[in-house]
């Protein structure tokens, strides 16, 4: 994974080590920017309150009141938790330009931002996140996964 230029993460792991952490799967997203196939993440029409964490660093990066159903095969927010909880960088894979959303603390791939799309929600834009990025802490505290 390219570094975020100017910045070093918070967490510094070496790729032997998010390896040993990670599962095969949670490696190639996170680490590599890999996607998940679209309809198949576990939080994409989860009704779950609670808070959205960095699977690699369990850091708190959205919460359910900011997700909505924007049924595009991914879990959809319109904000992250906090300002400084993600990085965005320009991302010029597959032949376009996108925004990609990094974790602020890690710099894991978790999805990319898209504006301008006429979602009714307060910023009008849509966080598309790896459901397999993230880890669900329902406000009861359990962890779902």
């Amino acid at each position: 994974m390219e570094p975020v230029e100017g910045m070093t993460p918070k967490v510094v792991k070496s790729d032997a080590q998010w390896r040993e952490q990670l599962t095969p799967q949670e490696y190639a997203i996170l680490r590599r920017a890999a996607t998940e196939p679209p309809g198949t993440g576990e939080y994409e029409h989860t009704k779950t309150r609670g808070v959205y964490e960095c699977r690699a660093c369990g850091v708190e990066l959205f919460r359910s009141e900011h997700k909505f159903e924007s049924h595009c095969g991914w879990p959809s927010f319109f904000t992250p938790l906090a300002g400084d909880a993600v990085l965005l960088r320009e991302d010029h894979s597959l032949f376009s330009t996108r925004v990609e959303v990094l974790c602020a603390t890690c710099h894991s791939h978790l999805g990319h931002v898209f504006e301008g799309e006429g979602y009714e929600t307060p910023t009008d834009q849509r966080y598309c996140i790896n459901s397999i990025s993230l880890r669900l802490v329902p406000d009861d505290g359990q962890p779902t996964s």
